[in-house]
């Protein structure tokens, strides 16, 4: 129960949006529960009628007690006879003709009941999948939601594997608990409660031997559902691992192929698909060994049953009931139980993804950002530094960097480059320092103003799996074609674009795998003139490209450059010699500035990287 009530109380936020489809579903399935006692009633009825005693001395309720009037009072007699009238009207009787009514009534009556609760069951169900469907359905977007919003150290630690079984695997072991096990654990319950009354009524005494046998039942179910949870946790983080598996193997399967390494690969996939079989095999067999268990002690006290009516000389009617009883509450015992196998697999689901909507972003916007409609004046570094941990990789840099200035940043590997970039979109916030823009620290700015003045053309270049126009357009949401169009020339993309099988809606496969580089490129560029915005971020923008369509690149770039502040990255310093100033970093710090031409002949770190790549006047 405790882990039902931690599973609903996750859910319920998602729940109480769709409260009036949930309620019915809920109140169906207590009708539905309440049936199964209606059923036996029934059948006791007709016992009744059918035997060769008078019908006058035996006052049938649901259950087939007798009542004494002192006991339970008038209106208890009052729905006594009320009850008796419409029997005795619609159910034939032994030894008395039997009308058309009667002949109907005692044709229709299990029937209808069983129709009435097969409805019911079914509109429980329904009900309550449609709420657990949409659930699922929002839980996936929070979900996905929640990890967009979340600062890039997170991505850093978590792997891809991770982070699909989130959204996918732990969302859809949610979605199957609440659809298998939501609405049995309102009807099951109910189911029983109903039954026990009835019995009750029926002789209570052989109803608490019966109930004795419950405690038996619930205790290796509880031990069972244990060593459910413990495998289905292990295999969920089998699961994880095989999944981040598959995607290093397939993003990585040109190096896989080059050093013929399919067949190890596919060797660590076998050995994880092997442990994955071992946790299922424990999950199946906790879960497999509830019924027998439940049924062998249940069948005990069946056959414990059977002795003691025998041995009381209770009534055949009677009897039949008692016994159909007994076989009718040990079957929703069964379900419940599995149920609960069900709760203890999505527990270590939920609790993960209760995690992840409980991580809080490192990079926070304050509560009362100040508004960036534009960009007027300066970018500011002042004394900014930056670490990951106890190394620094950036100390005391600062600069200005005023608007319509052209930056140029370069460096050796693992000097600092790429983080200044990360710093000046605050994917993080330095550690020392701070950046200001317009005199304001980007730590008091709206995220979306920052980024909405900011377009980033970068070496790793990101096409979605949507249209060419699409990928374009989203630079800036809501673009018209004609503007598209228009970004895609000024990027010299349009031509390549119209050779396309069909143009502008030509869907790009993932990664982009379907363009050339150059082409890639270039429709990151039209992606950043689409964007307009007046700072451009260009971070290695040519390093992956070949002579020739870094050539053709680079007169893209040059075109998008005009007119707007640029902060350029680049590891070929023949990118930079258009730049108004250039930057060399050294393990995180400034140590050259100055432009292209005055650098060279400087002679220092700059120059010597110049020589090295065949770069001079």
């Amino acid at each position: 129960m405790q882990n039902l009530a931690k599973v609903l109380r996750f859910g319920w936020p998602y729940l109480r949006r769709y409260l009036g489809r949930f309620l019915s579903g809920v109140f169906l399935a207590v009708l539905f529960g309440l049936t199964n006692a209606l059923l036996l009633w029934a059948i006791n009825t007709i016992l009744v009628r059918m035997s060769p005693e008078p019908a006058a001395v035996t006052s049938v309720l649901p259950g087939g007690a007798t009542l004494s009037h002192g006991a339970l009072g008038e209106w208890k007699a009052a729905l006594q006879s009320g009850t008796e009238r419409v029997v005795d009207a619609w159910l034939p009787r032994s030894g008395r003709p039997a009308d058309w009514r009667q002949v109907v009534g005692g044709i229709l009556l299990f029937p209808l009941l069983a129709a009435l609760r097969g409805f019911l069951g079914y509109g429980s169900s329904y009900c309550l999948a449609w709420v657990s469907e949409r659930v699922v359905n929002d839980l996936r977007v929070d979900v996905l939601r929640k990890l967009t919003s979340l600062s890039l150290d997170y991505f850093n630690k978590a792997t891809t594997g991770d982070l699909i079984t989130r959204v996918n695997g732990d969302t859809a072991m949610l979605q199957k608990c609440l659809n298998g096990g939501l609405s049995d654990t309102i009807k099951e319950p109910v189911t029983i409660l109903g039954i026990v009354i009835g019995l009750f009524l029926i002789d209570w005494r052989l109803t608490m031997i019966t109930l004795v046998f419950f405690p038996l039942v619930i205790v290796p179910i509880v031990i069972l559902g244990k060593k459910v949870r413990r495998s289905a946790k292990a295999g969920l983080n089998t699961t994880i691992t095989q999944a981040s598996l598959i995607v290093e193997v397939l993003s990585g399967i040109r190096v896989v192929k080059a050093f013929n390494l399919e067949e190890q690969q596919v060797n660590r996939f076998r050995h994880l698909s092997k442990d994955l079989v071992t946790h299922s095999m424990r999950t199946i067999r906790a879960k497999e060994l509830t019924n027998p268990i439940i049924e062998s002690i249940g069948t005990f006290g069946f056959g414990l049953l059977v002795v003691v009516i025998v041995m009381r000389e209770i009534k055949v009617e009677d009897m039949v009931t008692l016994l159909t009883g007994v076989a009718f509450v040990y079957t929703p015992v069964k379900k419940l139980a599995g149920v609960h196998n069900l709760i203890q697999q999505t527990q270590a689901g939920v609790e993960r993804l209760m995690q992840v909507l409980r991580e809080k972003p490192t990079v926070q916007e304050s509560s009362t950002p100040v508004r960036l409609p534009t960009f007027e004046s300066a970018i500011t570094l002042d004394h900014l530094g930056f670490s990951y941990g106890h190394d620094a990789i950036l100390s005391d840099i600062s600069l200005n960097l005023p608007r319509g200035t052209k930056l140029g940043i370069a460096g050796e590997s693992g000097s600092g480059k790429s983080t200044l970039v990360n710093l000046l979109f605050r994917f993080y916030d330095p550690t020392a320092g701070a950046i200001r823009i317009d005199g304001h620290d980007l730590r008091a700015l709206s995220l979306s103003d920052l980024r909405d003045r900011m377009a980033l053309v970068s070496q790793e270049v990101v096409l979605f799996d949507m249209t060419v126009a699409e990928n374009i357009g989203c630079g800036r949401p809501g673009a018209t074609r004609e503007e598209i169009e228009a970004a895609a020339r000024a990027a010299f993309a349009h031509d390549f674009i119209l050779r396309l099988p069909q143009g502008y809606d030509t869907r790009v496969a993932e990664r982009g795998v379907n363009l050339s580089g150059g082409q890639r490129q270039r429709l990151a560029i039209a992606r950043a003139f689409i964007r307009n915005a007046p700072i451009l971020v260009l971070d290695e923008a040519t390093a992956a490209l070949d002579a020739q369509s870094e050539a053709e690149v680079q007169v893209a770039i040059e075109r998008l450059e005009e007119n707007r502040t640029v902060i350029c990255v680049a590891h070929r310093l023949s990118t930079l010699r258009s730049m108004d100033r250039i930057v060399v970093l050294s393990a995180g710090r400034v140590i050259e500035e100055g432009t292209f031409d005055g650098l060279i002949a400087a002679g220092g770190v700059f120059a010597g990287m110049a020589v090295r790549q065949g770069v001079g006047r």
